[in-house]
């Protein structure tokens, strides 16, 4: 399998959001407002050297969206099509955007991952990403579109 790892633009929205769609885990984690094209099209002009689409035979397979602050990164989205998974293609994307965050000038990420996405949670990490324990994560919706999240 040839595979191409490029940058996201906006023109592959449909083919992402599809994607998404294809794993429960995916789309439990997808709200109506920053995950529409109009919120995806404002988080790649914000980060458009930090994420990534993984295409093999013209379909994209896999895509990773991570961006910054300036200070910390966030992986906010991270996905592979159930039948492209374990060939090493989750792997590629995030040492993509690490290194594309590293550029930048970000020493520090981090990424949220239900709880119950055992798969998930054993993938970062053998990516080295830590359990931090002594945090609570808090969230607050300005958008009563935006679920709260439970």
């Amino acid at each position: 399998m040839k595979l191409e790892i490029r940058l996201v633009t906006i023109e592959d929205y449909d083919a992402i959001y599809a994607l998404w769609n294809a794993t429960e885990q995916s789309r439990r984690a997808l709200n109506p407002v920053d995950d529409s094209r109009e919120g995806i099209e404002r988080y790649l002009k914000r980060n458009p050297n930090t994420c990534f689409a993984a295409v093999t035979d013209g379909r994209i397979v896999g895509v990773i969206l991570t961006g910054h602050d300036g200070r910390r990164a966030i992986v906010h989205h991270m996905c592979v099509h159930p039948d492209y998974r374990r060939k090493g293609i989750a792997g590629e994307l995030v040492s993509k955007a690490e290194e594309a965050l590293k550029q930048e000038g970000i020493q520090k990420i981090f990424g949220l991952v239900f709880k119950d996405n055992d798969p998930a949670n054993a993938f970062w990490e053998k990516q080295g990403y830590t359990l931090r324990t002594n945090l609570n994560y808090r969230n607050k919706s300005l958008n009563a579109d935006i679920p709260t999240g439970k």
